[in-house]
C-alpha cells in the first residue's frame, strides 16, 4: 500500500495519476472541506480513462496535524510519498505556515516509523538549499544558512526537511527531492499555473532574475524511481535537487507567451519598481481589506541569479529530463483547450 499525502495540490495530483495509471493501490490524505473534482481535471489531460483511474484511490480524511489519526491511517502502508504543504508569501501566514509545515512532517515521521513504513519520499524545495558566493551552480551540499530575509516558505521547507533527517537518524529509510520551481497544468488561478493565466491576460513585466524550473511530470517520475525498486537501495538517505534547466524569468515569460500566441512582457520590473509596487499593493489592502497581490517575498530575488544543478539524479540513476521549451507548449497547449471549453 503506498499513502500519499498533499494528493490535492500540483505534484500530489500528478502523482496520484502516475501511481494509479501503474496499477498501484494508493491511499490518499484530503481534508474534509478539500475539492478533488479538479484532479479529475488533471487526469482528463492524460487519460480518456480519467474517471476510473480516479475511482482507485483510496481517499481518507484526515489532518497532518493529528498525529494519533495518522498512526491508524498508515497501517499497512509501505511507502509514503509526502507532498503536503502549506505555501503562501504573505507575512500574515508566516508563523502558521512554519508551525503547519513542520509539525505536520514531524508527525507523519513518527507515525512512520511506529508503523514501520519502509521507505519514505520527501517533497522539500530549493527554498531548502543556500546561495553560492561565487555565482557556481548550487548542489546539494549547498546548505541553508538562516537570515532576517529568508521567507516563511523557506523556513518551513527547511526545518520541514530536517524533521526526515532527524527520522532517518532515527531508523527511518528516506529520500529527499527539491524541486525547482515545478511548472504543469493545474488550477490556473494559482502557483506556477496562473503564470500562465497572466500572461495570457496581458502581462506587462518581467525580471531578469535567473532560476531553475522542471516539469511536475519529471518531479513525479523522480519520485518514483527514486522510492522503488531497484533504486532505493543505493539512493536512500540522501537529497537529490530536481532541476531541468535554467533560465532568466524573462525568457520564461517569453517562452510563454509565445506558446500561447501572446505578446510578450514588455516592461522591465527593475527592484526599486518592484519595493514601490509591494509597498503600494499592501496600502492598497488596508483599505480594499483585501490581499494584496504583489508582497516583499513574492518579488525578493526575482532580479537575482540563482543557477541549479540537476546532475546528481542523472548521474545517480540515468533520469532524463523533458526538454523545457516543450514543456512549456504542452502545459500552454492545456491552458489553451481549458479556456475554449
Amino acid at each position: 500500500m503506498i499513502f500519499v499525502s498533499g494528493g490535492t495540490g500540483l505534484v500530489g495530483a500528478h502523482l496520484l495519476y502516475d501511481l494509479t495509471s501503474a496499477g498501484k493501490t494508493v491511499k490518499a490524505l484530503k481534508r474534509p472541506t478539500s475539492n478533488v473534482n479538479w484532479i479529475k481535471k488533471i487526469f482528463s489531460y492524460y487519460s480518456p480513462a480519467y474517471e476510473q483511474l480516479f475511482d482507485r484511490i483510496i481517499w481518507v480524511e484526515g489532518d497532518l496535524l493529528d498525529y494519533f489519526s495518522l498512526e491508524d491511517v498508515l497501517e499497512g502502508v509501505h511507502i509514503i510519498y509526502h507532498c503536503a504543504a502549506m505555501v503562501s508569501f504573505h507575512g500574515d501566514d508566516r508563523d502558521a505556515m512554519v508551525t503547519n509545515n513542520v509539525k505536520g512532517t514531524a508527525n507523519l515521521i513518527d507515525a512512520a516509523i511506529h508503523n514501520k513504513v519502509s521507505r519514505f519520499c520527501h517533497v522539500s524545495s530549493i527554498a531548502a538549499l543556500g546561495k553560492t558566493q561565487d555565482g557556481s551552480e548550487i548542489n546539494e551540499e549547498t546548505y541553508w544558512t538562516p537570515s532576517k530575509r529568508k521567507s516563511g516558505y523557506s523556513l518551513s521547507k527547511f526545518f520541514s526537511e530536517m524533521e526526515v533527517w532527524r527520522g532517518i537518524e532515527e531508523g527511518l529509510e528516506a529520500v529527499i527531492v527539491n524541486p525547482s520551481i515545478i511548472i504543469g497544468p493545474g488550477n490556473w488561478d494559482i502557483g506556477s499555473p496562473k503564470l500562465f493565466q497572466s500572461i495570457f491576460k496581458g502581462l506587462k513585466y518581467y525580471t531578469k532574475g535567473i532560476t531553475g524550473f522542471v516539469d511536475v511530470r519529471d518531479v513525479v517520475k523522480a519520485m518514483v524511481l527514486l522510492a522503488e525498486d531497484p533504486h532505493f537501495g543505493t539512493i536512500k538517505n540522501q537529497r537529490f535537487i530536481l532541476n531541468a534547466g535554467n533560465i532568466s524569468y524573462q525568457e520564461f515569460f517569453n517562452r510563454i507567451a509565445d506558446a500561447l500566441n501572446r505578446p510578450r512582457p514588455k516592461n522591465f520590473a527593475s527592484d526599486m519598481k518592484l519595493q514601490v509596487a509591494w509597498r503600494m499593493a499592501r496600502t492598497a489592502s488596508f483599505f480594499t481589506g483585501k490581499r494584496p497581490v504583489i508582497t516583499r517575498e513574492t518579488v525578493s530575488g526575482t532580479n537575482l541569479n540563482n543557477n541549479y544543478s540537476g546532475d546528481k539524479i542523472v548521474k545517480s540513476i540515468g533520469f532524463k529530463y523533458r526538454d523545457l521549451d516543450q514543456s512549456i507548449k504542452d502545459i500552454a497547449e492545456i491552458f489553451l483547450k481549458d479556456m475554449v471549453i
